[in-house]
């Protein structure tokens, strides 16, 4: 992505049907939130896309889009990211709200201020939030809980997250003899 100001609102995925309509993910809160944007700029010169009408399926969306009218048209766009511009979007109302483009590239601390890597990402592969550290000495990339027991406090303003590392608990752990 070539401009900063963009933020990723959903991909669209494979044609649904022979009338044209796509599977898109949804990146909003309310997966139905991304239709109301209007028109929508994706990864490809030139294109955007409107959401005529849009229906919830599970983890998708199967939306209807202007203009794309047949399975042709609408195989053609698998794989097409969706855009708004920043500024179309509301600001956050207060220090616990933030979009997640913003967490991206802030720094990510222990506790004790150590410095352990760098937000590469928020992927959701469907229990829910990870966060994703990339150490910048080594390369290594490690995934977190995105829960508040994990990542307790969030500096935007600072360039910096606090991240407190999970524990690792034995499941089924005999007692030892006495």
């Amino acid at each position: 992505m070539t401009n900063s100001n963009r933020l990723l609102m959903g991909m669209i995925g494979a044609a649904h049907g022979i009338k044209g309509e796509v599977r898109i993910t949804p990146y909003t809160q309310d997966p139905e939130a991304i239709a109301a944007y209007g028109p929508l700029e994706t990864d490809r010169p030139g294109l955007s896309v409107t959401i005529a009408h849009l229906r919830v399926q599970k983890t998708v969306v199967i939306a209807r889009l202007k203009g794309v009218a047949d399975r042709n048209a609408a195989e053609a766009l698998n794989g097409v990211s969706l855009f708004i511009d920043r500024s179309r979007l509301p600001e956050t109302e207060d220090d616990d709200d933030f979009y997640h483009a913003d967490l991206i590239g802030l720094e990510a601390r222990l506790e004790d201020g150590t410095v352990i890597g760098t937000v590469t990402a928020l992927p959701n592969f469907g229990a829910s939030d990870l966060i994703e550290i990339r150490n910048d000495v080594s390369g290594d990339t490690y995934l977190y809980p995105f829960t508040k027991g994990v990542v307790p406090t969030i500096h935007i303003e600072q360039g910096y997250l606090t991240i407190i590392v999970p524990t690792e608990t034995e499941w089924g752990e005999e007692e030892e003899p006495d």
